[in-house]
């Protein structure tokens, strides 16, 4: 059993009264790990650390707040092992995911890191005779990120990195699914030298996470919230933080599509979207949910895609099966009900569907149409649909027929036509002959629609976690000014 604290000003601490919650194991009970249960007065002293921190973090020579990020992704590859002991435990995960977050961990604290730049003075041609423009760019305060369990390291970090780079100090709330995850990766990032109070983080029983995140979004020195998550709780975030008149960035549910035409080679497509659908049992944002095929080549391709469906299947043979569990009991239940629903409405069961517990077989489901659940809501599991289309016209009117917009695939061998095809997706990131699960801290990610809005990556987080401000510079006062 693991026990997890939150971390506050650079202390480990308790919740008051030693109030805990338990992570417990979805199929035998088992306590996983006990973790602090912060209320109120807890998160917002938090907040109150890093309020205390920010004055002399922000004043910090960029290059010396550079030099920490780097010394945390070195310190993140050397710890991977436990991160991946926890994350097997905590929630399901296997080594080779948690590798990949480590190494998607590493890139975003690097590409943070050379953010260096990015709060500078800046003078500006076009004012007046006698005066200069100077735009004055500057962190924002206090930042809270919201991170979730799928992709515990990579998107934790993920919530902290830009922000610490440009000079604002964070509070870090985690998931109650993931909590000595969550702490652990909070604690190798301070443990790489942050000043204490730079770097907090919080955890809260599932039902006190409302009133703790409510809390952070109103106390007065938080100026931005960062959030990736479900559009359900996205959509309460974005409220708190309407009433709060606070900036934030939402990255939420996602329904990737990927569209095989005619001319895409069928053995590669095939390989590329079981990997967006299966790959961590399908638990990424940027899943693929729905193969949209054109139907001159749906039979081949679908022999192609069982193939390699069926290599990832053998569970029960080992507890890990090679792609790990999905998060819990409840969420093996509802898959099952998508998939019941799809084959009681005419969708055709390819391969897969059989559960253990919360082990689940990739699933491909044939001739998935208007009406049935699985085509509308997002699946969040290795279950996906194959929507077959007359032509290139009929797929781009599938793929943009849903309320969500953050990721897709085109597989084609004309790149002309299939770059012509991907600009008309509506999705916040579209990738040509490759898998919807890409990740590439360089460019700006997030999300249109119910996808939520802003964008991590690149250098888009600048305009995210700093302000900016207008100065005018006169050599004599304006004589000529009127009270």
């Amino acid at each position: 059993m693991f026990v997890a604290r939150g971390i506050v000003g650079g202390v480990a601490v308790s919740a008051l009264d030693e109030r805990r919650f338990e992570r417990r194991c979805m199929t035998t009970g088992t306590v996983l790990t006990q973790a602090a249960a912060f209320g109120t007065p807890e998160a917002e002293a938090a907040a109150d650390a890093a309020a205390g921190a920010f004055p002399a973090w922000s004043a910090l020579q960029p290059q010396q707040r550079s030099a920490l990020l780097l010394r945390g992704a070195d310190l993140l590859m050397q710890g991977a092992d436990n991160l991946c002991r926890i994350a097997q435990h905590e929630v399901g995960a296997t080594p080779e995911w948690i590798r990949f977050n480590i190494e998607v961990a590493q890139a975003t604290l690097r590409q943070a890191a050379g953010l260096a730049d990015a709060i500078s003075d800046e003078e500006v041609e076009g004012g007046p005779d006698g005066v200069r423009y100077r735009l004055i760019r500057r962190p924002a305060g206090v930042v809270l990120g919201l991170a979730p369990w799928n992709a515990a390291v990579t998107l934790a970090v993920r919530a902290v990195a830009a922000p610490l780079a440009l000079g604002n100090t964070v509070v870090l709330k985690g998931s109650e699914l993931c909590p000595k995850m969550h702490e652990t990766v909070a604690q190798i990032l301070i443990d790489a030298g942050l000043p204490d109070g730079v770097l907090n983080y919080v955890s809260s029983a599932p039902e006190d996470a409302h009133a703790v995140v409510e809390a952070l979004i109103a106390h007065s020195a938080v100026r931005r919230v960062n959030f990736t998550g479900s559009t359900r709780v996205g959509r309460q975030i974005a409220e708190m933080a309407a009433r709060h008149l606070k900036r934030c960035l939402l990255e939420l549910s996602g329904k990737a599509s990927s569209i095989v035409l005619a001319d895409a080679d069928l053995e590669g497509a095939a390989r590329a979207v079981a990997h967006g659908a299966f790959f961590n049992q399908g638990q990424i944002c940027m899943s693929t949910d729905r193969i949209i095929v054109d139907e001159a080549i749906a039979d081949r391709f679908i022999a192609r895609l069982r193939l390699e469906a069926e290599r990832l299947c053998g569970f029960g043979a080992s507890d890990q099966p090679p792609y790990g569990h999905v998060i819990s009991l409840e969420a093996a239940a509802r898959l099952q009900g998508l998939v019941e629903d799809a084959l009681a409405k005419g969708a055709v069961r390819i391969t897969g569907g059989e559960t253990s517990g919360t082990q689940m077989q990739p699933t491909i489901l044939d001739h998935v149409a208007y009406g049935m659940r699985i085509y509308e809501e997002e699946i969040f599991g290795p279950v996906v649909g194959i929507i077959r289309v007359a032509d290139a016209d009929e797929a781009v009117t599938v793929a943009n027929d849903t309320e969500y917009g953050l990721a897709a695939a085109v597989f084609g061998a004309d790149l002309t036509r299939a770059g012509q095809i991907a600009r008309r997706i509506e999705a916040g990131a579209v990738h040509i002959n490759g898998s919807t699960v890409c990740d590439d801290p360089l460019m700006p990610y997030g999300g249109v629609k119910a996808s939520g809005y802003g964008r991590f990556g690149g250098r888009a987080v600048i305009e995210e976690f700093t302000e900016i401000q207008w100065m005018t510079e006169r050599d004599a006062p304006d004589h000529h000014a009127r009270s």
